[in-house]
């Protein structure tokens, strides 16, 4: 029995020492860990920084060559601020006096965090109307360009005839219009002949159809300062050939200015 009691003993001894260690020992604390975020949970943004303005113009926008004009331009949000054509960089707002020597765009360009902005203005060159002199011809001159440009008709003849044909009397209604323009010019009034007939009858049939010209443009109103007459009879042919259809364009009375 006494050995029994022993062993109780002992083991009891023992239950407590291992009881004694444990309450010796640290908790094992660990660190409280914050909950992972959730994942259908945004992080706000921040601000967007604005975007620059920008605007430039010009007054006046049109000037003459060597005038001047002024540039105005005015920006907002911009921490970079560049006039090109040789202005450079300048404030936020302002304005500079320019020369331009020809047709000219001016580009604003405004930079800043948030973007680039850009406007322009365009000052246009007016180039200076010419003026031509008025050129004031002397009436003889504009009658001899009148004549020149087929303004004033020679008329025709029948063979040896000196009367007016109605063809003939049309064309010189028509030439009376243009010599009424120039009244201080002379025409004079040629009388041409083809080559049949003797030369002082040609010569006399060819005074007699100036005549007969000359007298029908006074009766039109042309005066009779205007007009000299003259005759060659048959020494100036205008075609040189011996058939009808040459000698019917050498029968005429021709203007000439002098």
């Amino acid at each position: 029995m006494p050995n029994r009691f022993a062993s109780i003993s002992v083991f009891v001894c023992l239950i407590l020492s291992l009881l004694v260690v444990a309450g010796c020992r640290k908790p094992d604390v660990r660190p409280i860990e914050p909950p992972a975020p959730r994942t259908d949970e945004r992080v706000p943004d921040e601000p967007a920084a604005p975007a620059p303005t920008a605007s430039i113009t010009a007054s006046p926008s049109s000037i003459d060559r060597g005038e001047q004009t002024t540039l105005s331009w005015e920006t907002q949000h911009a921490s970079s601020i560049l006039i090109d054509q040789g202005v450079g960089n300048v404030n936020d707002r302002g304005s500079i006096v320019v020369s331009p020597t020809d047709s000219t765009t001016y580009t604003l360009v405004a930079r800043g965090s948030g973007g680039d902005a850009r406007a322009s203005t365009r000052v246009t060159i007016v180039e200076p109307t010419v003026v031509e002199p008025v050129v004031s011809l002397s009436d003889q001159e504009g009658l001899r360009r009148e004549i020149e440009a087929g303004n004033i008709q020679d008329v025709f003849f029948d063979y040896d005839r000196a009367e007016l044909s109605a063809t003939a009397r049309a064309a010189l209604q028509r030439n009376a219009v243009v010599l009424k323009r120039y009244p201080e010019a002379t025409v004079v009034i040629e009388g041409h002949c083809d080559e049949r007939g003797t030369e002082e009858y040609n010569l006399a049939l060819g005074d007699r159809r100036a005549l007969a010209t000359r007298d029908f443009l006074l009766t039109l109103g042309v005066s009779q300062n205007q007009m000299r007459t003259i005759s060659y009879g048959e020494e100036r042919p205008f075609d040189q050939g011996h058939n009808e259809a040459a000698w019917a364009k050498n029968r005429r009375a021709h203007f000439v200015a002098r």
